[in-house]
């Protein structure tokens, strides 16, 4: 017998399993139906006895959720009412009005609070804290006191009434150029001080010429005679050319006649020329 034999129904049987099989099709739809009917039917009923419920009546499961929601809802209202009186805090401290109580956000998406806001006091001591410049005031010399050119520096120089900083540094700078002052008359030279300067200046002042560290006119160098205020490059060129010519100059006699120097230029120089 071959396998397939198995399989082989005849004309009735299969009538009758075609039968069979509708039955427990229509069977297994009813039962279906019947089933969702009464889950339907179940909750129809459930639906209208919880719409009948008493509402003052709580299960222990009802009671436990409301009081989690009244919980959260207390802590909810506990923060607002704390950010509400940061808030008027700030703005009394601030001296600023009281604005509305809801946070501002900025683009970044931060929260910005009231209690940031820098109180009255704060600001106070921001604007007054930086450090202010300490000025030292120079006592001024009593009226009558002689100040010696030569010698002075620049702090003594400041308690004359009338130099400062800037005044006091110019006249020790020309009196380094000039190697010491012969006459106060020379204080006029100074940049700056003019005519009416020079005579409130000129009684507090005098002069010892013995401070003066003469030129060695027949020693030194052209770019050195130079740089002298009183003689410039023409008249420092003629000076080492008859240098040479003389090998030695004695004396005022031997400048006297060029065409470079005057009389003038004589006078002003005699302090300060050495032919040693």
């Amino acid at each position: 017998m071959l396998w397939h034999d198995f399989f082989y129904f005849s004309k009735g049987e299969r009538s009758g399993f075609i039968i069979l099989l509708s039955i427990i099709v229509i069977a297994g739809t009813i039962l279906f139906l019947n089933k969702n009917s009464g889950t339907a039917s179940r909750d129809t009923q459930g639906q209208e006895t919880s719409a009948g419920r008493n509402p003052t009546t709580l299960t222990s499961n009802d009671s436990v959720s409301l009081e989690r929601n009244d919980a959260q809802t207390t802590n909810v209202n506990s923060q607002t009412t704390s950010t509400s009186s940061a808030s008027t805090s700030s703005n009394a401290l601030s001296g600023s009005p009281s604005t509305s109580s809801k946070p501002t956000t900025s683009s970044s998406g931060s929260t910005s609070s009231s209690n940031s806001r820098e109180s009255v006091a704060e600001r106070v001591n921001r604007l007054t804290s930086y450090s202010q410049p300490t000025y030292t005031r120079t006592e001024k010399l009593a009226e009558g006191t002689i100040v010696e050119l030569n010698t002075a520096d620049t702090t003594l120089l400041k308690k004359v009434p009338g130099i400062g900083s800037a005044f006091a540094n110019r006249i020790v700078n020309y009196r380094t150029i000039l190697r010491g002052y012969h006459s106060v008359t020379q204080l006029s030279e100074v940049y700056g001080i003019d005519e009416e300067r020079y005579m409130a200046l000129q009684p507090w002042f005098t002069v010892d010429p013995s401070h003066i560290n003469k030129i060695e006119i027949n020693k030194m160098p052209q770019d050195s005679l130079q740089r002298h205020p009183y003689i410039n490059y023409a008249q420092a060129r003629v000076i080492v050319q008859l240098r040479r010519q003389k090998g030695k100059l004695t004396g005022w006699e031997n400048i006297q006649l060029l065409n470079e120097f005057t009389d003038f230029d004589k006078i002003r120089l005699q302090p300060y020329l050495s032919f040693e």
